[in-house]
């Protein structure tokens, strides 16, 4: 892993929240890895591809994997008003996605679901 990779998963174990490559960048740039967006787009994709870290789509982001080397298939859990991210663990909803998947003949390489809603914090102040 070279010290940009590793800075980036510092950078987003640091956190605890998804953030966007920009803001990654911003980061890297402060510790003198350079502000030209290819350095973080690319070690932000080295740590999804070896499962260190998740892209989010829903808010165009990344998040530190909570279980890096370990088979599994997340479920993030989105808040809409503060956009905090949980991870969770959900083997019935993707078990139920791999058997609809085979009813039609496709096999599923890899999904990513992303649930919308309120955290418990966000929720308490809603009317």
């Amino acid at each position: 892993m070279t010290p940009v990779r590793r800075r980036t998963l510092e950078i987003l174990l640091e956190t605890h929240r998804a953030m966007g490559a920009y803001e990654v960048l911003d980061r890297l740039a402060e510790d003198g890895f350079g502000r030209q967006p290819p350095v973080a787009y690319r070690a932000l994709e080295f740590l999804v591809e070896h499962g260190l870290a998740h892209r989010l789509q829903r808010l165009n982001a990344f998040a530190a994997c909570l279980h890096p080397g370990e088979e599994h298939a997340p479920v993030f859990l989105i808040c809409r008003k503060c956009d905090k991210v949980a991870e969770t663990s959900a083997p019935a909803v993707r078990n139920t996605l791999h058997d609809a998947a085979g009813e039609m003949g496709f096999t599923v390489e890899r999904a990513t679901i992303e649930a919308l809603g309120l955290c418990p914090v966000c929720a308490e102040g809603r009317e």
